[in-house]
């Protein structure tokens, strides 16, 4: 038995969780990380939730998240911790969405995956110039093509979004309120 094997087994299973987020190159599913452990995908989903538990339970005395999207994982920087990693690394502050750009990230997050017709549709106006924006600045991905005449293709926000926005996953995005115009009273006029 070598030295490697007998400290990998003094590891908790979520120390071992752990360490194998911190080195990933980015996302990666359950399923590799079961794989690598050599234990089934439920019982990563378990140790994951109790990872993402104890940096929730602390959060301020943790500068990590887990974040989940499109069925990955991977830890990344705690937002609030935004402006101190931008100094330590000497990047400039975070470049200012526009109004059109944040109301076709809303759009997308909400309606993903959704194609550029459906995205102008809603706005009311040519999206072409904004996506080609988010695009570059990694906030939304392609992520193939519709299967309607035109075969237009289909966007869906990236884990950088949800960084951006300090997110965990889509799911932490508020509800959306029916549009007042939609809404209808349920008492009687008085």
């Amino acid at each position: 038995m070598d030295d490697l094997s007998l400290h990998e087994r003094e590891l908790s299973p979520i120390a071992k969780l752990e360490a194998m987020l911190f080195v990933s190159g980015g996302a990666v599913t359950p399923a590799q990380l079961a794989a690598a452990m050599g234990v089934s995908v439920q019982q990563v989903e378990e140790g994951l939730m109790q990872l993402q538990a104890h940096y929730a339970d602390a959060a301020s005395e943790h500068g990590i998240r887990i974040e989940r999207h499109h069925g990955r994982v991977q830890l990344t920087s705690a937002p609030e911790a935004a402006g101190l990693i931008e100094r330590f690394l000497g990047l400039e502050a975070s470049s200012h969405l526009s109004r059109a750009a944040l109301e076709t990230l809303a759009i997308i997050a909400y309606q993903e995956p959704i194609t550029r017709p459906q995205i102008d549709a809603i706005r009311g106006v040519n999206s072409d110039g904004v996506l080609k924006s988010l695009l570059g600045k990694g906030l939304i991905q392609e992520i193939g093509r519709a299967e309607t005449p035109g075969r237009p293709i289909l966007y869906s926000v990236t884990s950088d979004f949800l960084q951006y926005f300090g997110l965990s996953s889509l799911a932490d995005l508020p509800p959306l309120a029916a549009p007042e115009a939609q809404q209808t009273p349920d008492s009687p006029e008085g």
